[in-house]
């Protein structure tokens, strides 16, 4: 199972990339799974739902199940914030995991940068970051950039240059 990141700031667009890059890497056949990082507390489940009302008399672990998906919710009632490599030891294996966010992490990652967000680049200080995918030419950048709706060329270069999860892990 090999590893790539789409890291920038909030409102850069990585998810709208994401949405797109994802059909086409499974259109060349690739098994592909995305761990996406959340900076707040958020909930997948409604109260009233037997899941969340499992969950709030304390379950630590509800796995809901149909023909159609699972989906398991992990309480850390006050342990701390899972690693990275600790969710990526959690998904089944496919061919290709993309991660969305993370941006501090050391895996290889594609920067989303958009200069009306306001927000400096990460590629200068985090030199885990092997490209860049903007929408505007960047001056001095250090490695590759792409233009932001090339997602065939990022497609490819994200296959090119994903990492084995071990080295993650290990």
């Amino acid at each position: 199972m090999r590893v790539f990141g789409l890291a920038g700031w909030s409102g850069s667009g990585k998810t709208t990339l994401m949405r797109r890059l994802i059909p086409e890497l499974t259109g060349r056949g690739r098994r592909v799974s995305t761990v996406k990082h959340a900076h707040h507390a958020f909930d997948l489940d409604q109260p009233g739902k037997d899941s969340y009302e499992h969950r709030a008399a304390g379950a630590t672990e509800v796995l809901i199940g149909s023909s159609a998906r699972f989906a398991l919710m992990h309480e850390l009632r006050g342990a701390p914030e899972p690693s990275l490599a600790d969710l990526l030891a959690r998904l089944a294996p496919v061919d290709l995991v993309l991660i969305e966010g993370f941006k501090r992490d050391r895996h290889p990652k594609l920067e989303v940068y958009r200069p009306v967000v306001g927000k400096p680049p990460l590629w200068p200080e985090d030199d885990a970051v092997v490209a860049v995918a903007s929408d505007g030419p960047l001056i001095d950048c250090r490695c590759p950039v792409l233009d932001l709706d090339d997602v065939r060329g990022i497609a490819d270069l994200v296959e090119a240059l994903a990492i084995d999860r071990a080295e993650l892990l290990g």
